[in-house]
């Protein structure tokens, strides 16, 4: 089972580096890494390399520069040489270890190309998902063809779809995809500002 985690993205809504930002002195990627690694065989960044190389974790760039999160999703399934790939974007700091295995463990289950999570509010979390290696054509030929949305990506693919009772024993209080987006997700997420500074390791 690969692992990876989208750290490409411009961060432009909340105005700092996503996976830059510390909480309890990690940066985030480096902490959504840490919960990651348990339930896989190998953990990769995807982003610019100069930028976050110095993070720890092995880093790939994105397959088009500047393309948003579809394009850091096809450079994880072409640099994988595993059958499933648990992919995650960097803004998710209520992520545990504990949901990771939870998503991967549906693959026994799943016939497919794409175990999916929705929240709490019927919305899927394709960014926070367990990829089969077939889906890589499907990936490929929209981001060829200027497909900027991942959802609309992934139409065609057969997909196992978790719902939150599905998932509910390992994230009881509904706050695993919680997004920073915005300054006031902080609070949101239960995380308090004095704890979270930009990265500068």
């Amino acid at each position: 089972m690969g692992g990876y985690i989208l750290v490409g993205g411009k961060s432009s809504r909340l105005g700092q580096d996503k996976a830059l930002l510390e909480i309890e002195g990690k940066p985030l990627a480096v902490r959504i890494a840490a919960c990651m690694r348990p339930a896989v065989d190998s953990v990769t960044l995807v982003g610019p390399t100069a930028k976050y190389g110095r993070l720890g974790p092995r880093v790939i760039p994105d397959a088009v520069a500047d393309f948003g999160p579809l394009g850091g999703l096809l450079a994880a399934l072409e640099d994988s040489t595993y059958e499933w790939n648990l992919i995650a974007a960097c803004d998710m700091p209520c992520v545990t270890t504990e949901l990771f295995r939870s998503l991967v463990g549906r693959t026994a289950d799943c016939s497919g190309d794409l175990v999916l999570p929705y929240d709490g509010e019927g919305r899927p979390e394709p960014l926070c998902a367990v990829y089969r290696s077939t889906a890589r054509t499907a990936v490929r030929r929209s981001v060829e063809s200027g497909v900027h949305k991942v959802m609309r990506a992934l139409d065609g693919l057969k997909v196992l779809r978790l719902m939150p009772a599905d998932y509910a024993a390992v994230d009881p209080d509904g706050r695993a995809f919680t997004n920073l987006n915005h300054p006031g997700d902080l609070e949101h997420a239960g995380l308090s500002a004095h704890v979270i500074s930009q990265g500068t390791r």
